[in-house]
Formats: structure tokens, C-alpha cells, sequence
């Protein structure tokens, strides 16, 4: 949660310098957030395509090539950055 604040800081910080200086942001909010959108999906194409590529089923190389996590970024309320994944489907017990 603190980086989506210290990113609106930022925001809100040069907002403030271009109202004092008389400029205007250089495109309207939806076409700057559209323009990174597709930045951030379009630098998954070239991972993904190389997945199907070699075989896989396009959910299968969404997931190898981690686009999720990048995409999305971690989520408010995701407090563990790594997908779930069970390494090992029966853990060894612990003995005392």
C-alpha cells in the first residue's frame, strides 16, 4: 500500500508544479493510462509468444512468463509477493 501512496505523492507533487508553472499534463488522464496499459501488456507479447511457440497453451505461458505479477503488480492486501505454489504436495513432518 505504501508504494501506491508514495505514487500518488508524486503525482499530486507534479500536478502542483505544473499548475505553478502554467502547463498542462501532456495528454488527458484516460489516453495516459490507456498509452500504459498497453506499454505494460505489450511487454508481455514477446515472452508469452515464445512460450506458445514452443507448445504451450496460452494460459500456461501467461503463467511461465509471470505477466500477472507484472501486469498487476502486488495487490492491496497480498501480503506475500510469490503466487502460492505448492513446492512440495506432502511437506516432511517435523519430529521433536
Amino acid at each position: 500500500m505504501k508504494v501506491y501512496l508514495l505514487s500518488l505523492g508524486a503525482g499530486l507533487l507534479v500536478g502542483v508544479i505544473y499548475s505553478l508553472i502554467n502547463v498542462r499534463s501532456p495528454a488527458p488522464p484516460l489516453v495516459a493510462l490507456v498509452g500504459l496499459l498497453g506499454i505494460l501488456v505489450g511487454e508481455q507479447i514477446v515472452p508469452v509468444a515464445k512460450q506458445v511457440i514452443n507448445g504451450h497453451s496460452l494460459a500456461a505461458a501467461w503463467r511461465q512468463a509471470k505477466c500477472a505479477s507484472h501486469v498487476f503488480g502486488m495487490l492491496p492486501g497480498d501480503s506475500d509477493p510469490t503466487p502460492k505454489q505448492a513446492a512440495h504436495p506432502n511437506p516432511p513432518e517435523k519430529t521433536s
